[in-house]
């Protein structure tokens, strides 16, 4: 049967492979997820998500959701669905199990969730979101808060949202207008609106929990003067019973080119002056904790375009095998010569391999920022946990930035290869391209991401943190230069990784001197290079590892091994020579960007 969403054998390749996830078992806190656990767990998430949520992904697209009278409806397949999802306590799956949580490495999440949001990462974003919710009220929250609000949001009983944005205050969150204002009972009267936010109303739960960013009356402006709080849609006792409705409504549902069946809505807190908040961590420090919980938000931002990247690769490929169209360009003068399946002509070929090396090195990338963590976690070593951490926070914008943009590459490619067929809505791929593309905008924009790895990751711990990753990256180097057969990619990917250092080195002086808006004026390209270096590596090691299995490899698996080794191949020859170019046009340092005048960009 085709493989469908994700590349089953890809997943396990990566899991059990070239990560080695069953090591993790060796320590006490995952000491139950063995590799056979890790396999059954995944295995049943691929049941739950081609069965059950694929087939609600159309429908979703093509009904949307419906808003009357402040009450947003979802798109009829989605309850049950949402609540199998739940049931199967899906939601929170490496969170702490005293609190309704699975315990699982969050390399595991990361492998169920490739499913999940394959199948349909609209309807996924509203335990996507509850769960992010969740994970502020247990990082931030009082022993009371996490009784009354945990266990019930992270079963999925209850939902959760994020409401920061602003129609003044997008990406300069700081300007924010949202106020709180103490009362006598040690609540506070939030009033302000709220705008793009995702889940903010629906009817697939019978509560919701907005954490809301306002300032507290006579706060500092900026930044520095925003708290966060916990607004539940119907207020919570603090048995954990629900109580009166608050002050909270859903004014409007934006339309969208994709994600239709997520709601994404306009929020009036205290428009009739009842609604309520609780103080969820310090006062004045909301900012902070928004930051600390801004690496998973990313990665799943990271992990929900891949993840269409993945489906639309695999439905070319498919379709590519069947649909039959040409002669073999080998017979293309022989009258009698049989048309053939597409994949046959070059071109098409082409644009396969071009998808198939970035789904994959994709996925180990994302992959591996889970196995950082879950290697953080379990580390006794302070300096050990803090090289995993600074890994960790130098790849999260590449995660979001560049693979979002690698994703939607790879969409568009894959309605490419549809031809005609791929353009209308009888078959899956324009979807994909439309919902993927709302990855590159939301949880700060892919221009701030390249600003974030420029501005703040670059000089990470005086630079300690992108020197780990450089020192991880020329392990693998070192290792595929002593194999025949990866030894060619190997010497290409160092030749790009040691101009990358010049480049870094070059970015981080001229960020730091009087031509500051140059740097950032190569702040994307710079963090195109930095992923294309990346990606390299990956599918290095990936081919690495495939090459070291060849050899006592079984029938069925070499085909497999093979397409490892190609992907590194025309990465190496194909994508980084044109990396090196990037890299050269950067050291170039044109200052056009700057320099251009207002004016000059055009008629008013």
């Amino acid at each position: 049967m085709a493989q469908v969403i994700a590349d089953r054998r890809d997943v396990d390749f990566v899991l059990h492979e070239q990560l080695e996830v069953g090591q993790l078992a060796r320590h006490e806190r995952f000491a139950e997820f063995n590799a056979k656990t890790v396999d059954l767990i995944i295995s049943e998430a691929r049941n739950l998500a081609v069965k059950e949520i694929l087939p609600t992904q159309k429908e979703g697209d093509e009904q949307g959701v419906r808003f009357e009278k402040g009450a947003v409806t979802t798109p009829e397949t989605f309850k049950r669905v949402y609540d199998l999802f739940a049931e199967g306590e899906w939601l929170a799956m490496s969170e702490d199990p005293e609190w309704g949580g699975q315990g699982m490495p969050t390399t595991v999440t990361l492998a169920a969730s490739d499913y999940f949001n394959g199948a349909n990462f609209a309807l996924m974003m509203y335990p996507g979101l509850t769960h992010g919710a969740g994970k502020l009220i247990e990082a931030f929250g009082t022993e009371q808060q996490k009784r009354m609000f945990l266990k019930k949001m992270y079963s999925g009983k209850w939902a959760g949202t994020m409401l920061l944005t602003e129609p003044e205050a997008g990406s300069d969150v700081g300007a924010l207008t949202t106020s709180a204002v103490p009362n006598a009972d040690g609540t506070y009267a939030i009033t302000g609106q709220k705008i793009f936010i995702s889940g903010g109303e629906h009817d697939l739960t019978e509560n919701i929990i907005h954490p809301v960013l306002a300032r507290i009356e006579g706060a500092p402006e900026g930044t520095k003067g925003i708290s966060l709080f916990i607004v539940p849609k119907v207020w919570v006792n603090e048995d954990g019973s629900l109580g009166k409705p608050n002050d909270i409504v859903c004014t409007g549902v934006e339309e969208k080119m994709g994600i239709h069946g997520n709601a994404t809505c306009s929020m009036a807190m205290g428009s009739k002056g009842q609604c309520h908040g609780l103080l969820l961590g310090e006062a004045n420090k909301g900012m902070r904790a928004m930051f600390l919980m801004m690496n998973a938000a990313r990665l799943l931002v990271g992990m929900q375009g891949f993840c269409c990247a993945s489906a639309s690769y695999l439905n070319a490929l498919n379709y590519a095998r069947e649909r039959v169209q040409g002669k073999n360009l080998m017979q293309a003068f022989d009258k009698s010569a049989p048309s053939v399946a597409i994949i046959q002509h070059p071109d098409v070929r082409r644009m396969l391999l071009n998808m198939k090396a970035y789904v994959e090195g994709c996925r180990s990338l994302l992959y591996y920022v889970g196995l950082c963590e879950d290697l953080k976690s379990v580390t006794a070593d302070p300096a050990e946990a803090e090289k995993y951490q600074g890994i960790i926070d130098v790849l999260i914008p590449i995660c979001k930035g560049y693979v979002t943009d690698r994703a939607f590459d790879v969409c568009s490619l894959g309605m490419q290869v549809y031809g005609g067929y791929g353009y209308i809505k009888e078959y899956p791929q324009e979807q994909l391209l439309r919902d993927c593309r709302i990855t590159l905008i939301y949880e700060g924009t892919n221009g701030i991401q390249a600003m974030d790895l420029l501005g703040r990751k670059l000089g990470l711990n005086k630079g300690k943190a992108i020197m780990d990753l450089f020192g991880e990256i020329q392990k693998t180097i070192a290792a595929a230069k002593q194999i025949d057969a990866t030894a060619e990619f190997a010497a290409r990917t160092e030749k790009a990784a040691n101009k990358l250092a010049e480049v870094a080195m070059h970015m981080g002086a001229t960020a730091m001197s009087e031509k500051v808006l140059n740097a950032f004026g190569f702040a994307h390209p710079f963090m195109e290079v930095c992923g294309d270096v990346t990606m390299a590596w990956q599918l290095l090691w990936r081919a690495t590892v495939a090459a070291r299995k060849m050899p006592q490899a079984k029938k069925k698996d070499l085909a497999f091994y093979e397409g490892q080794l190609r992907s590194a191949e025309y990465f190496t020859n194909s994508i980084l020579p044109i990396t090196i170019g990037k890299m050269k046009a950067i050291l170039n340092n044109n200052s056009a960007v700057v320099d251009i005048t207002d004016e000059a960009f055009g008629a008013k």
